[in-house]
């Protein structure tokens, strides 16, 4: 594969504060990447100085083999070929759908202009709508259309500032695993930027998730779930609990958690445990009996979080017809089978 992006120890400064820190990335051809992370960690940020809007006080940012910042260089936004979808989506409200997707074509002649619109419009399916204007589009359609307008010049990489957070929370994953099929279908190197973490995982092939302007762990969707490096990550993509531990203050959770399994365990040795709702089982007959400390309907599944004999509480995904009061006890089995634990 080609290597369309490349961060090298990239900071971005703004005065005095770095909002970004010693940040490295790559992105293949056709790859959707991801800068994931809470707001204030410095995505958006990373994502100017992609585009150009931002200078770099540190490292070097290529796209397609050829240097576009470094300190004392930073080509013009314009001249990167860079494709943006703003969180507003930044439609013109003058113009109708047409004309949006086709305001940066004005160098092609007129024919050509005209069917790379039309193409665009077949692409995103709005080609029935080319003539009407952003107020007469649902939220859905403004999307595609900045969208179609961002692909429209044919750009090396195309960047997705937060392009769902107006959406209604349903149509947002729903959105984005449509423009991964799109984006895939037609093998475009892209970034989305978000805060939302099923966002991310519906869309993207690779994650970088940023805390206080600092690069945490960079990924696949699986590997930042199942192998997370930290606390932040494993509390910050997914759900779950982080138990404190020490071994033999509870042998029958001890036994339980496969605390003692393998090797002897250290008594009195104190670890944190990551515990997802998938790896705790609804199971009849179970010696182990948690009493129900609250409950989330979610239609196909309750989500059930269960009282441990400290207090601490861990989650539980049980099917629908499993309906358990506060306070009732549930038996459960603990079935992880990846487990992840930190040390204090």
């Amino acid at each position: 594969m080609t290597r369309q992006l490349e961060l090298r120890q990239v900071s971005v400064n703004y005065a005095s504060f770095t909002a970004a820190r010693d940040i490295s990335l790559n992105l293949e051809t056709g790859q959707i990447g991801c800068l994931l992370g809470p707001s204030g960690c410095g995505k958006t940020t990373l994502l100017r100085a992609i585009a150009g809007f931002e200078p770099v006080a540190a490292g070097e940012i290529s796209l397609h083999d050829h240097l576009i910042s470094c300190p004392g260089f930073r080509l013009p936004s314009e001249q990167r070929r860079v494709g943006m979808v703003f969180q507003d989506f930044a439609l013109f409200p003058h113009l109708n759908v047409r004309g949006n997707v086709g305001f940066g074509l004005n160098s092609l002649a007129a024919d050509a202009r005209r069917a790379r619109i039309d193409k665009m419009l077949r692409l995103v399916g709005l080609s029935a709508q080319s003539d009407r204007y952003p107020h007469e589009l649902s939220g859905g359609q403004q999307q595609r259309v900045a969208l179609a307008r961002a692909l429209a010049p044919d750009p090396e990489i195309l960047l997705l500032d937060e392009p769902f957070a107006s959406l209604d929370t349903d149509l947002r994953e729903q959105l984005a695993c449509e423009v991964r099929d799109l984006l895939k279908a037609n093998n475009v190197t892209a970034i989305l930027v978000t805060h939302d973490q099923h966002e991310a995982f519906a869309m993207s092939d690779h994650i970088a998730l940023l805390k206080d302007g600092e690069l945490i762990q960079a990924g696949t969707p699986y590997q930042l779930y199942h192998d997370p490096v930290s606390e932040f990550v494993a509390g910050f993509v997914g759900q779950g609990a982080i138990l404190r531990l020490a071994t033999g203050e509870n042998p029958e959770l001890d036994r339980a958690l496969g605390l003692n399994e393998g090797e002897d365990p250290v008594p009195g040795e104190r670890l944190k445990l990551l515990l997802r709702p998938e790896d705790v089982s609804y199971q009849p007959g179970s010696d182990l009996r948690l009493p129900v400390a609250a409950r989330t309907f979610r239609g196909a599944s309750y989500l059930y979080a269960l009282s441990l004999p400290d207090g601490q509480r861990i989650l539980c995904q049980a099917p629908n017809h499993v309906s358990l009061a506060i306070g009732d006890a549930m038996p459960v089995a603990l079935v992880q089978r990846r487990r992840v634990t930190f040390r204090n």
